[in-house]
């Protein structure tokens, strides 16, 4: 039996035909990939029972993407995470982003990656890599370039998301994936129950529109916390400011990897006793428990509700273009952006 399957994924508004490309190893895992947004569309793993559990949130088809507005599965980019002000400065020269989130740009939107048609340039039994022309001016970035992004599952259950491209400008640059897990089920409710552990030592608070302060602040003795295995709920109500402004977690965590693709995260659902690893070469990661999903329409008749999920978006921090202490934001002409982030699954 073939490992890769492609099978139609319904129409957008504007006529276009995605496809959904189906990926199954020998171990029983199967992640489906679509090329509309280059969306993570589902992850199914085995549990300690060895039943089949989709871990990720999603919807039916690519109409159910296009008309999302909480990022399930996507691919972001140019730029993830929320810029201050939506206006960056590179080389001297100030450039004007949307303002979709207040008077600052997230994931820069509103004309995001995610809900435009990618190209698949490449294809396996284990893999298929999708291509984005992204012109001089696209989102109100400089330079133009062509973003790469490859999806990999190994027969360890891991699945590595690898991003390039190449800018003929100096630009921002800053990609990650914006799936929404649950290990119990994406139809199961609450991840509340679901243990973490971060290997951090500090936090980017921000302010009251999450855009950081510049302050590198130490987890010791607050609810951000998770060097030790914790529940995600045990303090996410917590009388603590950063948690309060955040409605929850909704913040980026200092990675210690130093540049290495490592191990950075891990995540365990309650039920299933299906074990999540993060590895990335990234400097932060965005832990968001879902705080703002409601009432959200899902695929097999799910409706996703607050903190039914948990997502780990590997970045850069937030607002780095404004924050000289924070990893450099701009990717130079001719340089290659290259990096990957992997989920891996075992039974706890």
């Amino acid at each position: 039996m073939e490992k890769l399957q492609i099978q139609k994924f319904g129409i957008t508004k504007d006529g276009s035909k995605p496809y959904l490309y189906k990926m199954k190893n020998d171990a029983g895992m199967e992640v489906q990939v679509s090329d509309f947004g280059a969306t993570l569309v589902n992850v199914t793993v085995l549990d300690q029972d060895k039943n089949p559990v989709e871990v990720v949130l999603g919807y039916e088809d690519a109409a159910g993407y296009e008309n999302g507005t909480a990022a399930i599965g996507a691919i972001v980019g140019r730029n993830a995470n929320r810029i201050g002000g939506a206006c960056v400065t590179i080389n001297g020269i100030d450039y004007k982003l949307a303002e979709n989130d207040g008077k600052n740009n997230l994931h820069s939107g509103p004309d995001v990656y995610q809900k435009r048609m990618w190209r698949v340039i490449e294809n396996g039994d284990d893999h298929v890599t999708f291509l984005l022309h992204s012109p001089d001016g696209d989102q109100g970035y400089p330079g133009a370039l062509d973003m790469k992004v490859t999806y990999t599952l190994d027969e360890e259950n891991g699945l590595t998301i690898h991003y390039e491209a190449v800018p003929d400008q100096d630009t921002v640059i800053n990609m990650t994936n914006h799936s929404y897990f649950n290990l119990n089920g994406h139809k199961s409710g609450s991840v509340l129950h679901h243990r973490m552990q971060l290997l951090s030592d500090a936090f980017t608070p921000a302010d009251a529109q999450s855009i950081p302060t510049g302050e590198i602040c130490s987890v010791d003795g607050t609810p951000m916390d998770f060097r030790s295995t914790k529940e995600l709920g045990a303090e996410i109500d917590a009388a603590y400011e950063p948690l309060i402004l955040g409605t929850g977690y909704d913040h980026n965590w200092v990675l210690k990897n130093e540049g290495r693709f490592d191990k950075v995260a891990e995540v365990t659902g309650d039920e299933s006793g299906i074990v999540m690893e993060v590895w990335t070469d990234r400097p932060g990661v965005q832990v968001y428990t879902a705080n703002f999903l409601e009432n959200e329409a899902g695929r097999n008749g799910a409706v996703y509700q607050k903190r039914d999920a948990v997502c780990l978006e590997t970045q850069n921090y937030p607002d780095a273009v404004h924050q000289k202490n924070f990893p450099e934001a701009i990717c130079k002409k001719g340089e290659t952006y290259d990096t990957k982030t992997a989920y891996r699954f075992h039974i706890e």
